[in-house]
């Protein structure tokens, strides 16, 4: 039995090490929210809202899910009692629509509470198989062809096994081209974040000869129609991101052969009920799952490792070191990849497997909030 009593909130500001640029925007520092989920036995875990500053990848941001948090969210969890956390889902599904990243970040840290709670590690708690993870690298928009085949050469050799390149249009196919030229045998894939409409399926299809494993997310955020068609005139498979955001989303897209692989994250389907399904639904009918990065700090890569611990997460996931983005990240230990370019899932310990350096938060905090059930 979960019966949340609290929830404190932190803003923090999180700098990156460089300026991450994808088709949308550039991000040189993190705002995020860290919550602290605390139950009636005093066992305490800690989550992260993975919204952005800025309303480009999703129509969440900080500033909204931190309101849909306090106003909507918490207080249909506080003082309620669930018998296990994939109750937590449909509560919050109930008469409250959108705002899957407020759900999120609520729905996944009972997750961490309950796991805690039960003396047993989250990966294992979901029903994770895997010890260690694959580990791929994000690189952001580049300035030439060059430089990004420099950077995709230096992720290589220090041991990523997949090349996430980001595209838009105009900065394609040259650079994804440079990139293959050097790497001729690396697991390489393009992510578009929507940047391109049909009337570029001509372009996106010169990227057949390129021998990727993906091209992700092309099209609108919305769409499966038009991805359907456009992977009829495609070799590469699609990989679907935004536009799978419940498992109705994913039905529809085998449906209509909108995509053959997708990016499971769970702060965008509305945690880890929804990623759950999504996973199993996704495993019956053959279609490979992976865990992408949406910047998070190491409370958010908590989550998301234990979630690619599962079987059906058969392609390396977006979840690179602490040291990939952050001078110093706010868990302990930070999260490090090996040499052979795989992360481990914590096993040794209940929970999410790292604490928080309550210190550095509060010296990056910017706000505050304690939510608490009103006796």
């Amino acid at each position: 039995m979960i019966r949340l009593d609290q929830i404190t909130l932190r803003e923090i500001r999180l700098a990156l090490r460089e300026p991450f640029k994808i088709s949308s925007g550039v991000v040189s520092e993190r705002r995020i929210i860290l919550l602290e989920l605390r139950d009636a036995d005093g066992t305490v875990s800690w989550s992260e809202c993975v919204a952005g500053e800025w309303p480009n990848y999703s129509s969440e941001t900080v500033d909204t899910a931190w309101l849909a948090i306090e106003a909507y969210v918490a207080p249909r969890v506080l003082g309620v009692s669930f018998g296990a956390p994939g109750d937590v889902h449909a509560v919050l599904e109930r008469d409250f629509r959108g705002h899957q990243m407020a759900k999120a970040a609520v729905e996944m840290g009972i997750w961490g509470v309950a796991a805690t709670q039960a003396g047993i590690p989250l990966g294992r708690f979901i029903g994770g198989v895997r010890s260690r993870i694959a580990v791929g690298i994000s690189l952001g928009i580049q300035p030439s062809p060059q430089a990004l085949a420099d950077r995709a050469g230096a992720a290589i050799a220090e041991g990523y096994r997949k090349v996430k390149i980001k595209i838009e249009p105009g900065r394609d196919v040259a650079f994804v081209r440079a990139a293959r030229e050097a790497l001729p045998d690396a697991h390489l894939m393009a992510d578009a974040n929507n940047a391109y409409t049909l009337d570029d399926a001509d372009t996106l299809a010169e990227l057949d000869a390129l021998d990727l494993m993906m091209i992700e997310q092309p099209l609108a955020h919305d769409d499966l129609v038009r991805h359907a068609e456009l992977q009829r005139r495609l070799r590469t498979p699609i990989c679907l991101d935004e536009s799978i955001t419940s498992l109705a989303r994913a039905q529809d897209m085998v449906t209509l052969g909108a995509g053959r692989i997708i990016n499971i994250k769970p702060g965008r389907v509305g945690g880890f009920a929804s990623s759950l399904a999504i996973h199993d639904y996704c495993e019956g009918q053959g279609v490979p799952v992976w865990c992408g990065g949406m910047l998070e700090s190491g409370v958010g890569r908590a989550y998301n490792v234990a979630l690619a611990s599962l079987p059906n997460f058969t392609l390396p996931g977006d979840l690179s070191p602490s040291r990939r983005y952050w001078t110093q990240d706010v868990v302990s230990p930070e999260w490090t990849m090996t040499p052979d370019g795989t992360m481990g899932v914590p096993l040794d310990r209940p929970g999410i497997g790292v604490d928080v350096d309550i210190e550095h938060v509060e010296a990056i905090m910017v706000r505050r909030a304690v939510l608490r059930h009103s006796t």
